[in-house]
């Protein structure tokens, strides 16, 4: 119990990519420019879709919430390990080490339900166009959201918990860049085995249905796209469905092959680099998959631009 109440006291290191201090200086900036273009692309989302009423529909509501959580998520990290990268310093106090891995699990949790609900509101869209806004309905997204944030925080509550109750005999040195659950587990020193169960069928019921939900509904899309006469109609109905597809696939996809596989397939710093792609760029590239192939939400970030630039002019007036 004192050992325990030591590494309390004291915090955690986090080693990070310590041995490797040239990769630090240019991941700080690689980060740094990463988290900028998170910040810009999703507040421009997040903007564009709330002015814009032509953009108030249940498609946008949650693309809203996806955006949001992605600040959120990255924000929760990238302060911390730029403190980390740029300096001597890799300790993280314990305080902010449960908050992130808290914070983190919870994050992760909701925008892994978020994708499921988003390919079921793409379902009814393509699937069932005339009663679309009836089905999906504001007070159902708003149950659904609430849902979805409620349940990821039950799963983040149970797994966070077990794990910092896991006795860990004075160790505190972390082989990760962030307070990340498996690392956690891994320096308990006892046998962690009805842990690391615990997390594996947690992750299937919080990755895998999910993922299996979106694929159903994908499958049922593409019977729809295929039974629509005009090439026009497909074309639309692939791109309104192409950017959310895009997005499960590089998000389930890096979650898949990190935790869903034997602990020891993969090196330490390939499990670090893969965790740095789907907290960093991940979050980064979600807004340009989203608006590239989309007109409305182009139209919306122009519109927001001008307003932008007419209210900098109307200023510059009134100074002048």
């Amino acid at each position: 119990m004192g050992q325990n109440n030591h590494t309390s006291l004291h915090g955690f290191i986090l080693l990070g990519f310590s041995d490797h201090p040239k990769l630090e200086m240019v991941l700080s900036g690689v980060v740094t420019l990463f988290y900028f273009i998170t910040w810009v692309g999703n507040t421009a989302i997040i903007l564009a879709s709330l002015l814009d009423s032509h953009l108030h529909t249940p498609m946008y509501f949650f693309l809203r919430n996806l955006s949001f959580l992605d600040l959120c998520f990255t924000t929760s990290i990238i302060p911390q390990m730029l403190v980390n990268l740029w300096g001597p310093d890799k300790t993280i106090s314990y305080v902010g080490c449960v908050a992130q891995l808290y914070v983190y699990m919870w994050l992760g949790s909701t925008e892994c339900l978020l994708l499921a609900v988003m390919s079921y509101d793409r379902f009814t869209a393509i699937c069932k166009p005339l009663h679309y806004l009836v089905i999906m309905n504001p007070h159902l997204c708003l149950k659904m959201i609430i849902t979805v944030w409620s349940i990821s925080l039950a799963v983040s509550v149970l797994l966070c918990t077990l794990t910092l109750n896991l006795p860990r005999c004075g160790n505190n040195l972390l082989d990760h860049f962030l307070c990340e659950l498996p690392a956690m587990v891994k320096i308990a020193c006892i046998d962690t085995t009805t842990v690391e169960m615990s997390v594996f069928a947690l992750g299937i019921v919080i990755v895998l249905t999910p993922l299996g939900l979106i694929l159903i509904s994908y499958g049922y899309i593409a019977k729809a796209v295929l039974r629509i006469k005009t090439k026009e109609g497909q074309q639309k109905a692939i791109n309104t469905c192409g950017s959310h597809l895009t997005v499960v696939s590089i998000f389930y996809g890096t979650i898949i092959y990190m935790y869903l596989q034997p602990g020891n397939s993969a090196s330490k710093d390939q499990g670090k680099f893969l965790t740095l792609f789907y907290t960093i760029i991940t979050p980064s590239l979600n807004p340009l998959v989203y608006t590239l192939r989309n007109k409305d939400m182009k139209n919306a970030l122009r519109k927001l631009v001008t307003v932008d630039r007419e209210s900098t002019k109307s200023k510059r007036g009134q100074k002048s």
